[in-house]
C-alpha cells in the first residue's frame, strides 16, 4: 500500500513521479529495442540462409579423375544414401548477357525440368511466364532484376557472349547465342535475382562444350572423305554436367553426411558443404548478432540507472515518512521492502510494456517499414545493401525470455542500494528539525 502510493502522483511530490514514468519509459523502450534488433537478425539470418540453401545445396560435388558423364546414375546413388532429400545436376559456366539497354555479366545455369521441380523456390519463383516445354524449347530463364537491367520482357532474345567458342586456325572465337526470354523469376533475393540465367540442360551442354563424340562400340574410323551423315552415324554425343547440388534433410549434420556420402558414393568426387562455402558471411552475422546484443542492452543499463537515481530523490524527499513509520514500529526489513517494491514495479510495467511493443513491431516490421520508407520516401533496408527484397523478421521465444528475464534482474538490483539507504535511516535525526 504505501509503495503503490509513493508511485502515484501528487501535487508535492509531482517531480517525482514524473522521472518515475521517464524511468519506466526508459526500460519500456530498451526492451523494445532489444527484441525489435534480435527478432529482425534472426529473420535476416533465417531468410539468407533459406534462400542461400534454396538453390545452392548443402553440398556441392564436383567430379575428378574423370569426366562427369556418369552424372545421372551419381544423381540416383547420392539420393540413395540415408539422410539425403534429393540432389540436382547442373551444368555451370559464365557469360556476357547483353539486352536492349546494356550489357552484364551472368551465371548461367543449365538444368532439365525434372531438376528445377526439385527446386521449390526456382520453379515457384516464376513471375511470367511458366516451366512448361523447359526441355523442349531453346529459350531461358532470368530474374526480374536482371530483365530489368537489360531491359527485357517475355519474348525477348537476349544474347550470350562466351569467350570459350569454337577453335580454328586462327584462334579462338567466342561462342555467341541469342535466346528468347521464356520465363523471367523473383526469388526475392538480390544476388539471385540479379545475376543468375537459366537454359534448358542439353542447350546449355553445347553451348558450353560440354560433350565428346565417341567412336560406337564395334564400329570402324570414318574416312577422312566420308559425308557428314557417315560420321554422325560413327559418332555418339556423350553429355557432361558441371557439378551435382546436394539437398540434406539436417543441414547442421554436415560432418556425418560427408563421411555418410563418401563412404557410399563409389564414383571420386569433392564435396563442399555450405557452412565452408559462407563461413565468413555467417560468422560475421553471428558476431554482429552478439554484438547488438551486448550494445543494445546498455539502453536496460541505462534505464536501470535512472531508477536509482529516482528511488535516491524518493529516499530523500520521504525522509520524514520513513522516520514516522520507523517509530511507530516499521522494521529496517519493511522500509527496505517498500522501496524494493516501489523500483521493481516501476521495472516490471516498463518490462511488460517494452515486451508487447516489441511484439507488436516485430510481428509487422515490414509493413512498419513499407509505411515509413513511402512516408519520407527515403529507402530504408535497400535491398541492394541488405540482399533481400522485403525486411524479414523470427521473433525467438528463448531470446525474448533472455531479454524479459535482463530487464527484470537489472531493475531488482537497481533497487537494492537505495532501499538499503533509506532502512538505514536514523529517526532521531530524521525528526529533529521536523
Amino acid at each position: 500500500m504505501v509503495a503503490g502510493r509513493y508511485l502515484r502522483a501528487r501535487r508535492k511530490d509531482a517531480f517525482i513521479s514524473v522521472i518515475a514514468g521517464l524511468t519506466l519509459t526508459g526500460v519500456a523502450i530498451g526492451v523494445a529495442t532489444l527484441i525489435v534488433v534480435m527478432s529482425v537478425m534472426n529473420g535476416f539470418r533465417e531468410e539468407l540462409l533459406s534462400k542461400i540453401l534454396g538453390l545452392n545445396g548443402h553440398f556441392s560435388a564436383f567430379p575428378i579423375e574423370r569426366q562427369f558423364t556418369d552424372y545421372r546414375e551419381t544423381v540416383e546413388a547420392i539420393e540413395g544414401v540415408d539422410g539425403v532429400t534429393y540432389a540436382v545436376y547442373f551444368v555451370e559456366g559464365n557469360a556476357l548477357a547483353s539486352g536492349q539497354y546494356e550489357s552484364t555479366g551472368v551465371n548461367v545455369r543449365g538444368m532439365d525440368l525434372e531438376n528445377i521441380r526439385k527446386l521449390s523456390l526456382l520453379f515457384n519463383g516464376a513471375e511470367q511466364g511458366g516451366w512448361e516445354g523447359w526441355d523442349e524449347g531453346q529459350g531461358v530463364a532470368m530474374g526480374s532484376r536482371l530483365a530489368a537491367r537489360l531491359g527485357l520482357s517475355l519474348g525477348d532474345p537476349v544474347t550470350l557472349v562466351n569467350p570459350r567458342g569454337s577453335t580454328t586456325p586462327f584462334g579462338s572465337t567466342p561462342q555467341i547465342r541469342t535466346y528468347p526470354v521464356n520465363v523471367i523469376f523473383n526469388l526475392g533475393m538480390v544476388e539471385f535475382d540479379s545475376f543468375f540465367l537459366y537454359m534448358p540442360l542439353e542447350p546449355a551442354q553445347t553451348y558450353f562444350r560440354l560433350f565428346d563424340e565417341q567412336l560406337r562400340p564395334g564400329v570402324e574410323p570414318p574416312d577422312i572423305d566420308a559425308t557428314d551423315e557417315e560420321i554422325d552415324a560413327a559418332y555418339v554425343r556423350v553429355n557432361q554436367a558441371s557439378a551435382v547440388e546436394i539437398f540434406i534433410a539436417d543441414p547442421d549434420n554436415v560432418g556425418q553426411m560427408r563421411q555418410r556420402i563418401q563412404q557410399q558414393i563409389q564414383r571420386p568426387l569433392i564435396l563442399t558443404d555450405w557452412q565452408q562455402r559462407n563461413e565468413t558471411f555467417f560468422s560475421a552475422l553471428q558476431v554482429e548478432r552478439v554484438v547488438m546484443f551486448v550494445i543494445l542492452s546498455m539502453i536496460i543499463l541505462v534505464a536501470a540507472f535512472n531508477i536509482i537515481s529516482s528511488l535516491v530523490m524518493l529516499v530523500k524527499d520521504k525522509g520524514g515518512d520513513i522516520a514516522v513509520l520507523r517509530t511507530m514500529g516499521a522494521t529496517r526489513g519493511s522500509i527496505m521492502r517498500i522501496f524494493s517494491m516501489t523500483g521493481t514495479t516501476i521495472g516490471v510495467v516498463g518490462t511488460f510494456v517494452g515486451l508487447v511493443l516489441g511484439l507488436v513491431i516485430s510481428a509487422n516490421a515490414e509493413p512498419l517499414r513499407a509505411f515509413i520508407s513511402n512516408t519520407l520516401g527515403v529507402a530504408i533496408f535497400p535491398p541492394e545493401v541488405f540482399f533481400l527484397s522485403s525486411l524479414p523478421s523470427r521473433t525467438d521465444p528463448i531470446e525474448v525470455a533472455m531479454v524479459v528475464g535482463l530487464a527484470l534482474g537489472l531493475s531488482f538490483l537497481a533497487t537494492l542500494y537505495p532501499a538499503w539507504r533509506a532502512a538505514q535511516y536514523d529517526p532521531v535525526e530524521a525528526l529533529r528539525y521536523e
